[in-house]
C-alpha cells in the first residue's frame, strides 16, 4: 500500500478512537456536575455551557502555536504529544473534587491538545494534490463517527462504571489513538528553527492570501451555521411534536440524522471534489445547506425536521474537508503547520459564538429566525465562492 494512503487510514482510525473517546462528555457532563456538587438546576446549565465551550476558546487560542510548533518538529510528533495529553487531563478530570478542579482541566484540554490540527497537515502534506478532497473526506468521516458513536457509548458505559470511571475510559482510548499514530510514517523533514520561515514570511508565501483569508472566515461561518442550531434543537422537536411523543428518543434520532448522513456521503463528495473542482463542489454544498436551513426554519412536524437535517448532513459532509483541500492548494508545504493552525482557531471560533450566541439569538427573535439567519450566512457564503473561487 501506498505510504499515503496508509497514513491516512491510521490516522482515520486513530482520530475515531479518541473522537469516541472525547465526545462521551457531551451527555454526562451536566450530571457529572451535580455529582461534584452543584444541585441548582440553572446553575449546573450555567456550569456546562462555560466548561462545554471554554475547550473551544482555548483550541481557538493555541492551535496557531501548536501548528507553528508542528512545522518545526513535524506533525506526528505534534499529533502524539496531543494524543497523550489527552489521555493525561481526561483521565484527570475523572478525579476532580469540585467544578472549579473540572473546568480548569477542560481549559487544559483545550490548551494542550490540537489532535485534529496536527493530523490534518500530515495528511495534507503526505497525499498527492489530485486525492487532497477525497483524503480529507476520509478522515472527516472517522472524525464524525467517532462523534456519533461516543455519546451514545458514553451514557452506555456509565451506568456500568460511573462517571468518574467514564473518564477513565476515555483516556484509556486517547492512549489507544497515541498507539495507533507511532505506526504513521511522515515523509515531511521539519526545518530547524534558524531555518524556519516566520509568521510574516508564512503569509508572503501564500498564492493567494485574500483566498486563504476568505476559507478562514468560510470556515467560521459553516461552524456557526451548524453549532448555534444545536442548543435549540430539542425545543423545536418539542414544539413541531404532537403530545405524547417521546421527545427525547425523537430528539436524539433528528440529532443524529445529520451526522449519520455525512458519515455515509463525505467520501463520495471528497472523490467529486477531487474531478470536478473543489470550488464548485464548496459553492453547491453552501446552496444546498443554506436551503435546507430555510425549509428546517418552516417545518411542520418533527419528522420533516428530521428529514431535513439528513439533508443538510448531506450538504455539510463535504464542507470542512473541501475547505481544507482548498487552503492546501494556496499554502506552501513549510507553511502548513501555521496555516491549519489559524485555520483551527477560526473553527473553534465559529464554535464557541455558536454554543454562546444560538440560544440567545432564538430567544431573542425566534428558533425559526436562527434557522433563517444561518441560512443568510451560507447563502452570503456561496456567492463569495462563486465570485472568487469558481476559476480556480
Amino acid at each position: 500500500m501506498e505510504i499515503w494512503k496508509r497514513n491516512l487510514y491510521i490516522c482515520s482510525c486513530a482520530t475515531f478512537i479518541v473522537s469516541v473517546g472525547t465526545s462521551q462528555l457531551a451527555p454526562i457532563l451536566p450530571l457529572y456536575i451535580s455529582d461534584l456538587g452543584i444541585t441548582d438546576t440553572d446553575e449546573v446549565a450555567r456550569w456546562a455551557g462555560i466548561i462545554f465551550s471554554g475547550n473551544f476558546l482555548m483550541l481557538a487560542i493555541f492551535s496557531p502555536i501548536w501548528g507553528r510548533l508542528s512545522d518545526r518538529y513535524g506533525r506526528k510528533r505534534m499529533a502524539l504529544r496531543a494524543s497523550f495529553w489527552l489521555a493525561f487531563v481526561l483521565a484527570g478530570m475523572g478525579l476532580a473534587q469540585n467544578v472549579g478542579h473540572l473546568t480548569l482541566l477542560r481549559l487544559l484540554q483545550g490548551a494542550l491538545s490540537g489532535f485534529q490540527g496536527a493530523c490534518i497537515p500530515l495528511i495534507a502534506q503526505e497525499t498527492p494534490q489530485e486525492h487532497s478532497a477525497w483524503a480529507l473526506s476520509i478522515y472527516f468521516t472517522g472524525q464524525v463517527t467517532g462523534a456519533l458513536i461516543g455519546p451514545l457509548f458514553g451514557g452506555w458505559l456509565s451506568g456500568f462504571v460511573g462517571y468518574r470511571g467514564s473518564f477513565f475510559v476515555m483516556g484509556g482510548l486517547c492512549v489507544l489513538g497515541f498507539l495507533a499514530i507511532l505506526f504513521v510514517r511522515e515523509t515531511f523533514q521539519p526545518t530547524s528553527a534558524r531555518k524556519q520561515i516566520t509568521w510574516t514570511a508564512a503569509a508572503k508565501s501564500l498564492r493567494s492570501p485574500h483566498l486563504i483569508l476568505g476559507l478562514f472566515l468560510t470556515t467560521l461561518l459553516v461552524q456557526f451555521a451548524i453549532i448555534s442550531i444545536l442548543p435549540v434543537l430539542t425545543l423545536y422537536v418539542s414544539e413541531l411534536s404532537d403530545g405524547g411523543v417521546p421527545i427525547a428518543l425523537v430528539a436524539g434520532c433528528i440529532f443524529s440524522a445529520s451526522g449519520f448522513a455525512g458519515m455515509i456521503s463525505a467520501s463520495r463528495i471528497g472523490d467529486l471534489a477531487d474531478h470536478k473542482g473543489e470550488a464548485r463542489i464548496l459553492f453547491a454544498s453552501l446552496l444546498l445547506a443554506a436551503l435546507t436551513l430555510v425549509l428546517q426554519g418552516v417545518a411542520r412536524t418533527s419528522w420533516e425536521l428530521g428529514c431535513l437535517r439528513f439533508c443538510m448532513g448531506i450538504a455539510t459532509a463535504g464542507l470542512l474537508p473541501v475547505i481544507n483541500a482548498l487552503i492546501r492548494r494556496y499554502t506552501p508545504e513549510e507553511a502548513f503547520g501555521r496555516v491549519y493552525g489559524v485555520t483551527q482557531t477560526f473553527q473553534f471560533i465559529g464554535m464557541f459564538l455558536g454554543s454562546i450566541l444560538g440560544g440567545h439569538i432564538a430567544a431573542a427573535l425566534s428558533i425559526p429566525s436562527l434557522f433563517f439567519l444561518s441560512a443568510a450566512l451560507l447563502l452570503f457564503n456561496a456567492f463569495w465562492c462563486r465570485a472568487y473561487l469558481w476559476n480556480t
